[in-house]
């Protein structure tokens, strides 16, 4: 289907599904300025990509043009790139250590540029995911605002569901994201769901999901 059949069949969904006040983030990874330009003209505003150079060199021409649109960053914070969030980037969602978090939050005073950041829960266990486990989660969360400045603000936290996708186990990832967010930052944004599990993150609660290949196709 064309990238407007797509958006236009995830609208009815979640309108269908009474969910309508989600988020959804466009997630534009690995295709084209192009691609990015089409969705624009379809209404399309809110974007998302994994690699910081690879947004910058895709939106800051669109930016430059006079597009509109809001950007987030929804890959691993590195401390030796998270400069060049700011300024470009609304938004970033894989904040999953505190050296990147007290990075970030001195970084946000030299750059004086807003940016709202959700800390990355791994709550699967796996070595191949970045973020914090439950106890770190909770922890970090106790003490968050101290790490916020006039320009960087805490929006909530961002989780994925395992790898084997199992829609069991899927659930209970984001059943416990939810519940450590209501038991310790209430007014915390979850950011959960992708292609994949989007449906199930619903049920159990997310703001935001992330989507890619439902609404630009496969990679």
């Amino acid at each position: 289907m064309s990238l407007q059949e797509n958006w236009n069949l995830l609208q009815r969904e979640l309108q269908e599904l009474s969910y309508s006040e989600v988020t959804i983030i466009a997630v534009s990874k690995t295709k084209p300025i192009e691609l990015i330009q089409e969705a624009l003209e379809l209404g399309i505003k809110v974007f998302g990509e994994n690699r910081i150079q690879e947004g910058i060199e895709k939106f800051l021409p669109l930016r430059e043009a006079g597009k509109t649109f809001e950007l987030h960053h929804i890959g691993p914070v590195q401390t030796g790139t998270l400069r060049k969030l700011f300024g470009l980037f609304q938004f970033t969602h894989g904040v999953g250590s505190v050296s990147s978090l007290q990075a970030l939050s001195k970084q946000s005073e030299k750059s004086k540029q807003n940016l709202g950041f959700f800390l990355q829960a791994n709550l699967t266990g796996e070595s191949n995911k970045h973020g914090f486990d439950r106890q770190s989660l909770v922890r970090v969360l106790q003490e968050v605002k101290k790490y916020e400045t006039e320009y960087l603000r805490f929006i909530g936290i961002m989780t994925m569901g395992p790898s084997n996708e199992d829609p069991i186990l899927t659930r209970k990832v984001f059943q416990e994201c939810n519940q450590i967010r209501k038991d310790c930052c209430p007014q915390a944004k979850l950011s959960m769901g992708m292609s994949g599990d989007y449906k199930i993150a619903l049920e159990e609660g997310t703001d935001f999901i992330r989507i890619g290949s439902k609404i630009f196709g496969t990679r």
